[in-house]
């Protein structure tokens, strides 16, 4: 899977079938989401929404309730009978239990238990995943902890790990890295500085729960005008050298040069 679909992910809950066609108009992709923002009473109606939904596939990402519910299984099936083919599978603890899914489907394994951030490097290396996301509330709650951000916002110490290992484990093995949602919606300044921040660490996107959160999300994806001139003037600087060399005062060599490549990839 060539990971394409832009940094602004929303989720969209698949029991509000009204609000499919305006997310995915006001967002890079949409997550139609079949797991926890439909209650158990809803989800036989949520995976008939999913049947009858006139989507763009390629814009489509399908969340299932994790393997070991009892849900899964009728959302493997719901997802069959649809073009839908890129497949987020929630808590994901375990590679084997990725088996199930067909080499049509292009896997976003949800890393957000503790086994599954812990055993996030086989997982990924799992031929159907395609990428790797996390989440901060549900790996809280699978130990028992309350919250995984302090009072001012800040990502706890547990946290702040387990995005990093998610991050290191899909890049290890040659797949992308997504980003967990910013559940304060009116904080825009706390989700544009984790958005940066994500960008800057090596995500490729950034789910989101509101559509008011898409625009700060892809500024955050977005390199300004300065980095983009920088990085293609390093560039051009670097044709005419060989191994390191001085460009503006600074050293430059194949890792300031991985870093301008990427700038304007993003670009």
């Amino acid at each position: 899977m060539d990971f394409a679909l832009g940094p602004a992910l929303l989720f969209c809950p698949a029991d509000r079938p009204e609000r499919f066609a305006g997310a995915v108009a006001k967002a890079d992709a949409v997550i139609v989401d079949l797991e926890d923002a439909v209650l158990p009473a809803a989800k036989s109606q949520a995976r008939e929404n999913l049947l009858t939904a006139d989507l763009d596939p390629a814009r489509v990402i399908v969340r299932v309730n994790d393997p070991a519910s009892a849900e899964f299984t009728a959302d493997l099936d719901a997802v069959a009978r649809t073009p839908f083919r890129t497949v987020m599978v929630a808590k994901t603890e375990h590679a084997g239990s990725l088996d199930v899914f067909d080499e049509i489907y292009d896997l976003i394994a949800l890393c957000e238990t503790a086994a599954g951030v812990l055993h996030a490097a086989q997982i990924a290396a799992h031929p159907r995943v395609a990428a790797l996301m996390w989440g901060a509330e549900d790996l809280v709650a699978s130990i028992g902890g309350t919250a995984s951000r302090f009072p001012d916002g800040r990502y706890r110490d547990l946290a702040r790990q387990a995005r990093a290992s998610v991050l290191l484990a899909a890049a290890a093995h040659g797949k992308v890295a997504i980003d967990a949602v910013h559940l304060d919606i009116d904080d825009e300044e706390g989700l544009a500085a984790e958005a940066e921040d994500a960008a800057a660490s090596g995500f490729v996107a950034t789910a989101c729960i509101h559509p008011k959160q898409v625009a700060a999300i892809r500024a955050a994806y977005r390199p300004s005008a300065e980095m983009v001139n920088w990085a293609r003037e390093v560039l051009a600087a670097a044709e005419g050298e060989r191994g390191v060399f001085r460009y503006d005062g600074r050293m430059v060599d194949e890792p300031v040069l991985r870093h301008a490549r990427a700038v304007l990839a993003r670009a």
